[in-house]
């Protein structure tokens, strides 16, 4: 057994010799640095595009400005008084569309990479953010709120505060029933199964009983809207953000371990058990707080992870960030679109976002066999 282990050591040995005399070693070092700063390039081209996307998002809408002027609205409270602008522009701009515009990409950006990493430590590639029932749950909050009065919070948040707290209750409980089989990821999607299902009979039984303005309440929150966000819910999605998504960033090189099995990650090192529960918990809180302001937008965490994987491959390190920032960009189109697809009506960017999500995700689906453009 001695002997044998020496004659392959001795291969090993005598090949990687003869790859370094014949440079194959440097050379794929070259192209591994390469294919890092492509991927560094794109990351970085995907933030330029999501700022030139909210740059001529932000002149449209029922009140029409140029670019121009929405410079020097922001100019002007640098400097006060230096521009001369228009009062209706200056605050459509600073109290309606850059809240909105900031919104968005923190809510689309936090989808998308809630997504990627949900995908990662489940499995599945259909997994999304709402695949533990978080949306069931955050619905029977408003549900709860529109229908029986009952509410964690008053004054204008009173949904907002029930869709939270029952989002994380319901993922809680997913979780907790999952660690008592060993939270695999079969586990934690049969019990979100499970309790998706429990709580979607529960919102078929409030909507049953309810009168017709509480089931319109519940009607359109269930369709996804981004016109109630303010610079505060703006601020608590961005805090929420800051706490969440560098957790996140910092299991990317776990999960890239994980993705070859549990057991060949546990011989890497890699609890798997503790970071699935760990990266689950992140997420369902970082989703709970998207869904409660926003409402149910579909599609994102499923198809901004599926794009990512398309252009950079498996690597989390650069797939978390860039399904964020196509996150981001979806959910800033959609929105756009909702908005400006009719005069007279908004529609609700959930409704838009299925549009434009199905046959995206048909597209995906009938390529096939996935090729990595920035390997």
């Amino acid at each position: 057994m001695i002997t044998v282990r020496r004659r392959l050591r001795f291969a090993a040995t005598i090949g990687l010799t003869k790859r370094a005399r014949d440079g194959s070693i440097g050379s794929t070092q070259t192209a591994h640095a390469h294919a890092i700063w492509r991927k560094t390039l794109f990351l970085m081209g995907l933030v330029g595009l999501l700022i030139l996307a909210a740059s001529i998002i932000i002149t449209l809408g029922q009140v029409p400005m140029t670019i121009t002027e929405v410079y020097r609205t922001l100019a002007n409270r640098l400097a006060p008084d230096f521009f001369s602008i228009d009062p209706l522009i200056d605050h459509v701009v600073w109290q309606i569309r850059l809240p909105l515009i900031g919104g968005a990409m923190l809510a689309g950006f936090g989808l998308g990479a809630c997504g990627c990493v949900m995908q990662a430590v489940l499995k599945n590639p259909m997994a999304s953010p709402f695949t533990l029932g978080i949306s069931s749950g955050a619905h029977f909050g408003v549900s709860l709120a529109a229908v029986c009065g009952v509410t964690i919070l008053d004054g204008p948040y009173f949904l907002v505060g029930n869709a939270f707290v029952c989002a994380l209750f319901c993922s809680g409980l997913i979780i907790a029933l999952s660690t008592l089989k060993g939270a695999t990821s079969e586990t934690l999607i049969l019990a979100g199964i499970a309790v998706n299902y429990l709580f979607q009979a529960a919102n078929q039984l409030f909507s049953y009983i309810a009168t017709d303005d509480q089931r319109t309440v519940m009607s359109y929150w269930g369709m996804g809207s981004l016109n109630d966000l303010n610079w505060h819910s703006m601020l608590f999605l961005g805090i929420v953000s800051a706490i969440c998504l560098p957790l996140l960033f910092s299991k990317a090189w776990d999960l890239n371990l994980m993705t070859v099995g549990d057991e060949s990650a546990k011989s890497m090192g890699v609890e798997a058990t503790r970071i699935r529960v760990l990266i689950m918990a992140v997420s369902s809180l970082l989703v709970a707080a998207v869904v409660s302001f926003i409402g149910v937008i579909g599609f994102i965490g499923l198809v901004a992870p599926h794009i990512g994987r398309i252009i950079l491959g498996n690597d989390h390190r650069y797939l978390i960030p860039a399904a964020g920032g196509i996150g981001g960009a979806l959910l800033l189109i959609a929105n756009a679109v909702s908005m400006n697809l009719l005069q007279s009506v908004v529609i609700p960017t959930g409704i838009i976002m299925s549009i434009i999500g199905v046959p995206l995700f048909m597209v995906l689906i009938l390529k096939g066999k996935r090729r990595e453009f920035w390997s």
